[in-house]
């Protein structure tokens, strides 16, 4: 009787034999990208938590309205005609 059984379905051998499947190109080139994925998953996160900390440091200070020479704020529709 042969005591070397392999359960193809996990790829392991049960015996004193074990198989291993080599990744191919386009695996590694996957797992590359979802790798890449993953870092800026995070690091869209980390930013996120931060904003929700503390909202007010991630506005500009500047409004609009400060570049406009010579016109007072809110006369935008005079300065049309």
């Amino acid at each position: 009787m042969n005591n070397n059984h392999y359960n193809n379905s996990l790829g392991i051998g049960v015996g004193n034999s074990i198989t291993s499947y080599p990744l191919t190109l386009e695996q590694k080139t996957a797992f590359a990208f979802v790798g890449i994925l993953f870092i800026f998953l995070g690091l869209l996160i980390v930013r996120c938590f931060r904003i929700l900390l503390d909202p007010y440091s991630s506005m500009p200070s500047s409004t609009w309205a400060d570049g406009m020479d010579g016109l007072e704020k809110g006369t935008f529709e005079y300065a049309l005609a």
